[in-house]
């Protein structure tokens, strides 16, 4: 086993003070994570390492930090950044326990900076919002109200306040003045908690919207717990132009571009934003904020799609390198300066792209993740593991290594879902499992699959095959799928599950998430390593 350099407390501490560039990772699954980590640990899970390395830390030689529980994770980990060809790898001296042992303040949930930048920016500048009995009695009494939802479309679709439209993030300041044209129309903004309806809300207030505007207070959850009725599917978005028109356009850019001027936000040009990224010196993210559909149609190489409100919302998952040069494109002049005089504001050093032209976007479709080759592994065809399932003397399992949540949605018949993580003596998840002649590996689209091969048979000495295409190939095939959690051979932990999914979590467990982000300043000033200010 090969020996890495350890770094103490006081080394990332100091770091992060100073503004060099350092990625803490925290390579536990989710769920653990969630429970208690540093505020600048960002979640990269073993699992999955060498499907996010390369656009997750694009130099190579960026100092890491890697910590763990005592699992042997971060030694694991360490191991194959190594072989991706990082340099400056190092293990968390005691790891999660030695920074707390050392007076390292640790936190819950996930997606804490944001999350707790957001309750720093509503206790500078008290940002207005109204209780979901207020906001239910304004849209009973017919009032001239248009509630903005600032989450995801797909988290909007889920549940939403009845009559509320879609309006991710960075969309608002872009779409609010034509969306409630008549000054008087309150503007009500609403995310699943906390967040989102308070940058979001601030957002407006910032940007010198005219009307009164609100955020709904605790989002989703305190209409719950408000004993109110949640809508599920609802479709209502905006029109891609809404907000394109030349005086409102204007009008917003004005804002935005003040806005990002006084955050400190500096400019630059996609020639000089690829020569950034070329300098092995220093890391550079660059990020085009529109919408997906937009960045699909046509965007600039080398940016990466992140729609602005996801990424200030989940910043850390973007952007793990504290101390990175964050460049940000849009083509409206409103969306990348919104996004970027919020994230100037959480202490980040961010530049927006001026004076682009549409002849620069020259790629299309979503971001395709640079990763290393797989080990070869020999591989069968849908039809051929559909034969092999057939015949009781074949002895084949399978494994699959897709994300819980999707195996729970519809997996191969008697497939069971594996941990990658877990591939280990130590743990050794398929010890219970049907005694086994070969072993099938998959997983949605196999692109995770073809890793984890080569260490299910170094762990169990047999035969291992991979299925073609994946999960995705053999649904194709018309071969049939089942669904539910029965076949797990691993504890669900790749992913937290938000007290906030859904409408049939405990009141306790709202109450709670609420309460603890409350409390998120108090912990921030605790730490004293995030540098936020307000404007």
């Amino acid at each position: 086993m090969k020996s890495y350099p350890v770094r103490t407390y006081k080394d990332v501490h100091d770091a992060l003070l100073a503004k060099r560039e350092i990625a803490l990772l925290d390579v536990r699954e989710e769920d653990p994570h969630a429970q208690s980590h540093p505020l600048f640990a960002a979640n990269f899970s073993l699992s999955k390492i060498e499907l996010e390395a390369y656009t997750r830390l694009p130099r190579r030689d960026v100092p890491i930090v890697l910590l763990d529980a005592g699992e042997g994770f971060a030694q694991r980990a360490a191991e194959r950044l190594s072989a991706l060809g990082y340099t400056d790898v190092a293990l968390l001296s005691g790891g999660l326990q030695g920074w707390i042992d050392a007076g390292g303040e640790v936190f819950r949930d996930v997606n804490v900076p944001s999350k707790a930048f957001g309750e720093f920016v509503e206790a500078q500048r008290h940002t207005p919002s109204l209780a979901a009995e207020t906001v239910e009695a304004l849209l009973k009494s017919d009032e001239d109200v248009v509630v903005l939802d600032a989450r995801r479309f797909d988290e909007y679709q889920t549940m939403n306040i009845p009559g509320s439209i879609s309006v991710p993030g960075a969309e608002l300041v872009l779409r609010a003045r034509a969306l409630a044209p008549d000054p008087n129309t309150r503007v009500i903004v609403n995310c699943a908690g906390r967040t989102r309806s308070i940058i979001g809300a601030q957002s407006l207030v910032n940007a010198g919207l005219p009307n009164p505007v609100a955020a709904l207070r605790n989002g989703t959850i305190g209409w719950t717990l408000a004993g109110q009725t949640l809508q599920h599917g609802s479709a209502r978005t905006f029109d891609p132009q809404t907000g394109r028109e030349s005086a409102t356009l204007d009008e917003s850019r004005r804002a935005a571009h003040a806005l990002a001027n006084r955050a400190g936000v500096g400019r630059t040009s996609l020639d000089e934003a690829a020569t950034w990224a070329a300098d092995t010196s220093r890391t550079t993210y660059r990020f085009d904020v529109r919408t997906p559909a937009e960045y699909e149609s046509a965007h600039a190489p080398g940016f990466q799609g992140a729609p602005g409100g996801q990424l200030v919302q989940e910043t850390e998952m973007f952007a793990p390198v504290r101390g990175a040069r964050v460049v940000l494109f849009d083509d409206d002049g409103v969306r990348a300066n919104m996004t970027a005089s919020w994230l100037a504001q959480m202490n980040i050093d961010v530049y927006v792209i001026d004076d682009s032209t549409p002849g620069q976007l020259t790629e299309t479709g979503t971001w395709q993740a640079p990763k290393p080759p797989a080990s070869t592994t020999p591989s069968l065809a849908p039809h051929e593991l559909a034969a092999l399932l057939a015949d009781a003397t074949s002895h084949t399992v399978v494994l699959d290594f897709t994300s819980s949540a999707n195996h729970v949605k519809g997996h191969i018949p008697g497939a069971n879902w594996t941990l990658r993580s877990r591939l280990t003596s130590e743990f050794d998840d398929l010890r219970n499992l049907p005694d086994a002649k070969r072993y099938v590996v998959t997983c949605a689209t196999n692109a995770l699959a073809p890793f984890a091969a080569p260490e299910v048979a170094a762990l169990t000495g047999k035969p291992v095959h991979l299925l073609e295409g994946g999960t995705s190939a053999w649904i194709r095939a018309g071969l049939p799928v089942e669904a539910g959690d029965a076949s797990l051979a691993s504890p669900r932990i790749d992913r937290y599950r938000r007290p906030y999914e859904g409408t049939d979590s405990a009141r306790e467990a709202m109450n709670a998430y609420l309460e603890w982000e409350y409390g998120l300043v108090a912990q921030l000033e605790r730490d004293g390593t995030h540098g936020f200010f307000v404007i």
